[in-house]
């Protein structure tokens, strides 16, 4: 059933049930957001969103109000933006004012809401740090309480998507913080180090440990790339400056996972740049110069050599072990790092070419 409404003086028709906020930009029309994401529960506590509603005595906010037949609404009303200015001054006095050092800046949803909207720290001043920072023993986590808003992205990222509940909201008043488990350390709260709280994290409160001070938004390339851990395909964007990868983001628009990625995905990116990575195929001295196989002397080193002469020698030996003790002599182990069609290919290999059914799957170990 259509609901038809009024929002900035342009006549709109939405699905019913549809808030305002998604009618509004179903339709072109800009509403600032903070708490909400699309992927999350809206919570509507940020107030960021709020609108003016003809008839109604309070603003509503966007994200959770439903539209109704008739309603008019006003985005950017005088009452509106005021709020949202206020709303916003209050946030900054509780908010450390390091943006020329902070690892968030140039992504950090505050920092351009507060650019946006031309609001800068309340003359009754900023009460300073209140909490450790990088307070929390994960290895790949960063935590700063400091630049917390109390949005619950957190929260809803990990109870949602990731389904650990490791967050929730500790305390009350102007005690408030948010806390891991018990008020304990994320490890102990069960925390798998997915990092998607860090992802969903509109501030610097949460960051990426191994990337920390390495390079912000505006310092990196983003390059959109497969992940290498396993069959499942997850695509992610790679952060990269200066030729080197410095840290992993999620790419929103991935078609298999969205913006969850697991530990592996998100922080298993160091080896690339490891000094002890193989980036040419190695084979034993011998079979390159023809001798017999020896574990003495220079004929048992390994030696870089090309693809072609390292598959060569694979399949000749393949061959011949097959011809000299049968195809049973053959076990071929294929990988849940690979494709599901690469390791239909290599189920081909061993049962159609090598002739035999001796194949496995790492997974079962």
């Amino acid at each position: 059933m259509a609901v038809n409404l009024t929002i900035d003086g342009k006549p709109v028709e939405v699905p019913e049930g549809t808030t305002i906020l998604k009618a509004a930009r179903m339709h072109g029309i800009t509403v600032p957001t903070l708490c909400y994401h699309k992927d999350l529960t809206p919570t509507g506590n940020c107030r960021i969103c709020v609108v003016e509603v003809t008839g109604q005595r309070f603003l509503q906010a966007a994200c959770v109000t439903p539209v109704w037949e008739g309603m008019e609404v006003k985005t950017h009303s005088e009452r509106a933006v005021g709020s949202r200015r206020k709303t916003l001054e209050l946030m900054l006095a509780n908010h450390p004012q390091d943006c020329l050092t902070c690892d968030a800046s140039g992504s950090c949803e505050l920092q351009d809401l507060a650019y946006e909207y031309e609001v800068e720290v309340p003359q009754w001043g900023y009460k300073g740090t209140r909490y450790v920072t990088d307070s929390d023993p994960n290895p790949f986590v960063r935590v700063d309480f400091n630049k917390c808003i109390l949005c619950r992205r957190c929260v809803l990222a990990c109870e949602e998507i990731q389904a650990r509940n490791v967050w929730g909201i500790g305390y009350r008043g102007f005690e408030e913080v948010i806390v891991a488990g018990a008020d304990t350390t994320m490890l102990d709260a069960r925390c798998e180090s997915c990092g998607q709280c860090v992802a969903y994290c509109p501030t610097g409160a949460l960051t990426n440990k191994m990337s920390y001070g390495l390079g912000r938004a505006h310092q990196v390339t983003k390059v959109t790339t497969t992940c290498t851990y396993c069959g499942v395909g997850c695509q992610l964007d790679l952060e990269v400056k200066d030729n080197r990868i410095i840290g992993v983001s999620s790419n929103p628009d991935a078609p298999v996972n969205g913006m969850a990625l697991c530990v592996k995905g998100r922080y298993g990116y160091d080896f690339v740049h490891h000094p002890d990575r193989l980036t040419r195929p190695q084979v034993r001295r011998y079979l390159l110069e023809g001798g017999s196989k020896s574990r003495q002397g220079s004929s048992w080193d390994w030696v870089e050599t090309d693809w072609d002469t390292a598959l060569d020698i694979t399949a000749r030996k393949l061959v011949a072990t097959r011809d000299t003790d049968g195809p049973d002599s053959i076990g071929v182990l294929t990988s849940a790092k690979c494709l599901n069609e690469e390791n239909y290919l290599m189920n081909k290999v061993a049962r159609q070419v090598i002739g035999t059914n001796n194949i496995d799957h790492c997974a079962r170990l």
